[in-house]
């Protein structure tokens, strides 16, 4: 009869194995000198910036993790592999996010593409999105599926819980303290929060799992060297590499809070809100009413070739500078939130 384990132990090595060839055939990611991407004008900022921007995105849609991640890849290996300017960087990355959520995603969960671009506040066409699709698609040579750094922390959470069942109570099914999966999810978060980190970018997916669950493994186990010694030699690390990713990781996560406050108790005071209710103008509801009106009689527009001059016009539209001065003035009339008040005993 064979050994169970053994089998689930080759499977798992099969599995990193064929991640690992896909990570050496298709990561690459963009090469900044002097503050940018090489021959671009996009800054390690504006790029790290939209990173931040996919993953509020990507709340937004409700897609999984790992649509993030790979987003996140496909944008990065098209500004490695094309010249791109900085007003079509937006573009570029909402198109590399609906790329990995049609490899990733159930169709009931995309949607339509005009639907997701509306949800974005995006003054993108349908139109664009798919021409920007077929543009990427070229460039890449239709061949996006490489393996994330997530996809690598899933494979390295089954092998440590295969190879070490003591383990479990702590990294794996879950206990009475901790909840099944939450330690996977919390790397997981980790994983993403370390994505839009410039830092880290120059590290390989794989490297950067394994960076994030060592730190993890030091403070569960005291055998931790010994776990890690069989994850660096089956993954294929170069260990000079990954200690340099384990101090950026570890340096660049403390600046972060994964852990939650204090259960500190606040009483909500109201009695700011009602005297402010009582003191706005009664303008404020003749505009939303007149608003309302409005919005029923604003029919659908096709925006095929308005789309196209909006992603290549060089030139504001003619309404923007109306749109701010309307938001400005709203503004005006939103009431800062009260303070809390701390309960007293």
């Amino acid at each position: 009869m064979k050994n169970p384990g053994a089998a689930e132990s080759r499977r798992l090595d099969g599995l990193l194995e064929a991640a690992l060839v896909r990570e050496a055939r298709l990561w690459k990611v963009p090469v900044f000198k002097n503050g940018c991407i090489q021959g671009a004008d996009i800054s390690s900022s504006q790029h790290q910036e939209m990173i931040l921007w996919l993953g509020e995105m990507n709340r937004l849609f409700r897609f999984c993790p790992e649509t993030f991640a790979l987003g996140v890849c496909v944008l990065n290996r098209l500004l490695s592999t094309v010249k791109a300017q900085t007003k079509y960087l937006k573009c570029i990355a909402f198109t590399s996010l609906v790329l990995a959520a049609k490899i990733n995603e159930e169709d009931e969960v995309i949607g339509s593409v005009k639907g997701l671009v509306v949800q974005s506040g995006c003054n993108f066409s349908t139109a664009e999105i798919l021409r920007m699709e077929r543009i990427i698609l070229d460039k890449l040579h239709w061949d996006l599926y490489t393996a994330t750094p997530i996809d690598f922390v899933h494979i390295f959470h089954a092998m440590l819980v295969s190879s070490h069942p003591h383990l479990i109570p702590s990294i794996g099914l879950g206990s009475g303290k901790r909840p099944p999966g939450l330690q996977v999810a919390l790397w997981t978060r980790q994983v993403q929060h370390c994505m839009a980190c410039h830092q880290l970018w120059q590290f390989k997916g794989s490297t950067l799992a394994l960076a994030i669950i060592t730190l993890e493994l030091e403070a569960l186990t005291p055998d931790w060297f010994s776990m890690l010694t069989d994850l660096l030699k089956k993954a294929q690390v170069d260990s000079a590499e990954f200690i340099h990713c384990k101090e950026v990781v570890d340096e660049y996560l403390h600046s972060l809070e994964f852990s939650l406050t204090t259960n500190a108790v606040y009483i909500f005071n109201s009695t700011q809100i009602q005297e402010e209710e009582r003191a706005q103008s009664p303008t404020r509801h003749l505009r939303e009413s007149g608003r309302d009106r409005g919005d029923g009689q604003q029919g659908d527009s096709d925006e095929y070739y308005d789309g196209f001059r909006n992603l290549y016009n060089e030139e504001a539209t003619p309404g923007a500078e109306g749109s701010n001065r309307d938001d400005s003035f709203e503004q005006e009339d939103i009431s800062s939130c009260p303070p809390l008040h701390p309960a007293v005993n």
